[in-house]
């Protein structure tokens, strides 16, 4: 299988922080093609300056970064911001933890799905239009076209998530960043957001890196599991392995303290 994402020796290290204290240290992980990777760890540990440093939203004036991040065979750090736009237009999707705030709370619903494409593409606004209003439907929007028109304000949290998923993948990418997407959702909600995602990447066999702190969305999710403390991988296995036979103690301390004595029904 083809690699869509391959790290090598990750360094951050924020300049206001001390000399010794690494936001990432060392991280070397990879995604394969129609892979779903969960990265999680506590408050701290890194895993959301990983994905900041993926997506290009690193503020490089507050960091010094090392290694090498390659997104479809393409070095992110050489990019230039137009680059970047254009990786984030075509190769890499994200969707973050509280899609109020990453949406134009006086734009309409649909010009916000198809901005990407907008802004990174010929289609005419016909097209567009088309296009926005099938991954509204591919994202278990109903009534699409009735959405299409309304406003942030006027949806739920769940809907919203829906929407921010539809941006995402309309320009089909290779790779989606969801990072903590079901945090502020209630257990229900939650659910069907994940088995979008799942349904996602079984149909347009859309590599997946889940950003989290909880250990029952990831093992609902993803195939394998990587686990930071501090900065560091400190395991990368199969995710069953890991809540069989947790190696690391940080990870056996994240499973102990998941709610419920038996975590062989989570």
């Amino acid at each position: 299988m083809a690699k869509v994402l391959n790290i090598k020796d990750l360094r951050v290290h924020f300049k206001d922080a001390a000399a010794d204290r690494f936001a990432v240290d060392g991280l070397n992980l990879s995604i394969e093609e129609g892979e779903i990777l969960g990265l999680v760890g506590e408050s701290g540990s890194g895993k959301t300056v990983t994905a900041m440093s993926i997506s290009g939203l690193l503020p490089r004036e507050k960091a010094d970064v090392g290694g090498s991040i390659t997104l479809d065979g393409q070095e992110i750090f050489s990019c230039s911001e137009k680059e970047m736009l254009d990786i984030l237009g075509d190769k890499l999707g994200v969707v973050f933890q509280e899609p109020m705030t990453s949406m134009d709370p006086v734009m309409r619903i649909g010009p916000q799905v198809e901005e990407c494409l907008k802004n990174h593409s010929r289609l005419s606004r016909g097209e567009r239009r088309r296009r926005a209003l099938e991954a509204m439907a591919q994202a278990d929007l109903h009534e699409p076209e009735r959405i299409y028109g309304r406003y942030p304000h006027e949806l739920s949290g769940g809907m919203l998530q829906r929407v921010m998923i539809a941006a995402a993948i309309i320009s089909r990418p290779r790779l989606l960043l969801a990072d903590e997407p079901t945090t502020a959702l209630d257990v229900s909600v939650q659910g069907e957001i994940l088995a979008l995602l799942k349904r996602l990447n079984r149909e347009q066999n859309m590599a997946i890196l889940l950003i989290s702190h909880d250990l029952n969305v990831v093992r609902r999710l993803c195939s394998r599991v990587c686990v930071m403390q501090r900065g560091k991988l400190v395991e990368d296995r199969a995710v069953e392995d890991i809540f069989r036979e947790p190696r690391h103690q940080y990870t056996k301390q994240l499973i102990a303290a998941i709610p419920g004595r038996d975590k062989r029904l989570i």
